[in-house]
């Protein structure tokens, strides 16, 4: 699943903030409705830019790079909800109840949780290192990519609290899509730029210019109430909002990033490469789904819901469900037709020979995307705790049935345990949402009776 997806997961679309009419900037004169065009072609760009690096990487890296590569990726994205602790749900409602001028005060709050975090957080992930998951001529690019990418991810959030999604894709852009492009083509022109550390810092350039964006903005906020002292009751408040929310993205987000160390250590890095190959093929239907289906319904969804309109709810459910299959659908037949030539187009043995992987990824990542459809009804209708029950259960199945299956069938049993954990958070949120509907329509029929 795309970031933006993890980031929407379990709260109202960023469209339904209210707007800043007095924030100023760079397209401030353009259109709403050009803006909303640009910002979601910078967006669609930015998914291009990613799946094209994929396929360059495979083809100018080899493939313990490719393998070295992946694991930096989800790991650096895993580690960042540790370090938010997704705390800017409760602090963006926060701060849409007040003026600009008292901001300061829940920003500072917000910011001293993260220095504590920090403290606990940056030692623990150094073990990484320590038990060699990770090399240590990786360590200082972990750190740096993992600070950038965090104080990014929080500037980015503030400016869509500010009805800045313009910025915000701009941002997204430079700093997951530009950069892929400019070092896919120095990569492909010049042999000795095809390095991991060329890949590394291409990925750190962006980060800091996306930073530079997001700070220029900012500084024209004149945000105040900076002198406030740090309120501590006012963040264990907020804690007990977060604190459920990110142990559900921690155990979804868990099973890919796992995986990629079960199968390094089952199958050696090498043969990861192509596993993280055929992964980052596969999670581009989610991207997809994210950017041309899941952005443009479920906000709507939200709305109705609130508004009491069922009929219209069932509707747009409908409408997400039907599109939602026929883009998985489309995109895994014609994902197994291209596979054959593109991997002969890549050039390397190793991804022709790994082949037998691919449908088990693929049909992974059709299964989270069809369970995205009850999902968003959930979620849609306040229904958190399904959603929070089946990403812990779908985490605890891809660990205990990964450990059975690994001495059996050998590296395999990853996507296998992968596939089964998705399956089952498909069936639980399905049952759930129809279990709700059902004793909501029984709800109505005794109110019905009762007149």
């Amino acid at each position: 699943m795309s970031e933006e997806t993890y980031d929407q997961e379990y709260r109202p679309a960023a469209h339904s903030f209210a707007p800043c009419p007095t924030f100023s900037g760079t397209f401030a004169m353009m259109p709403a409705s050009y803006r909303r065009l640009l910002s979601v072609a910078l967006r669609s760009l930015t998914l291009g830019c990613k799946f094209v690096l994929v396929f360059f990487l495979a083809r100018l890296l080899n493939p313990e790079d490719l393998g070295l590569y992946g694991l930096m990726v989800v790991t650096v994205s895993y580690a960042l909800y540790v370090l938010g602790f997704d705390f800017y749900t409760y602090t963006t409602r926060e701060l849409l109840k007040y003026d600009r001028s008292r901001w300061g005060e829940f920003l500072k709050s917000q910011v001293a949780l993260t220095a504590v975090l920090y403290a606990l957080a940056m030692p623990g992930l150094s073990i990484l290192f320590y038990q060699d998951l990770l090399p240590w001529t990786l360590m200082s690019w972990f750190f740096c990519l993992l600070v950038l990418e965090h104080l990014n991810q929080e500037l980015s959030r503030l400016l869509v609290a500010v009805s800045e999604q313009l910025t915000v894709s701009v941002m997204l852009f430079v700093r997951s899509g530009a950069w892929a492009i400019l070092v896919t083509a120095l990569m492909y022109y010049d042999v000795d730029y095809r390095t991991l550390s060329m890949v590394l810092g291409a990925w750190l350039i962006g980060g800091g210019v996306a930073m530079v964006i997001a700070l220029h903005k900012l500084s024209r906020l004149n945000i105040g109430g900076w002198r406030a002292d740090v309120d501590w009751r006012w963040i264990a408040t907020g804690l007990k909002v977060a604190v459920p929310l990110v142990i559900a993205t921690l155990a979804l987000r868990g099973i890919s990033t796992v995986d990629r160390y079960w199968f390094e250590h089952t199958a050696g890095l090498r043969y990861l490469g192509a596993y993280v190959l055929f992964a980052g093929l596969s999670a581009a239907l989610i991207s997809f789904l994210d950017a041309g289906v899941f952005s443009f319904i479920y906000p709507n969804m939200i709305k109705l819901h609130h508004d009491g309109n069922d009929d219209g709810f069932n509707t747009e459910f409908k409408r997400l469900a039907i599109h939602t299959i026929v883009v998985s659908v489309l995109f895994g037949f014609i994902a197994l037709l291209a596979i054959g030539p593109i991997l002969e187009w890549l050039g390397k043995d190793l991804y022709i020979q790994e082949k037998y992987l691919f449908p088990w990824v693929l049909a992974g990542s059709v299964m989270s995307g069809l369970s995205m459809i009850p999902h968003y009804g959930l979620y849609a209708k306040g229904l958190d705790s399904p959603i929070i029950r089946s990403h812990l259960a779908g985490f605890i199945v891809f660990c205990g049935l990964a450990w059975v299956l690994v001495d059996l069938i050998g590296a395999i049993a990853i996507p296998v345990a992968v596939l089964a954990a998705q399956v089952l958070i498909l069936c639980w949120k399905t049952l759930s949402y129809f279990y709700d509907t059902r004793c909501a329509r029984q709800k109505t029929y005794q109110k019905y009776v009762r007149k």
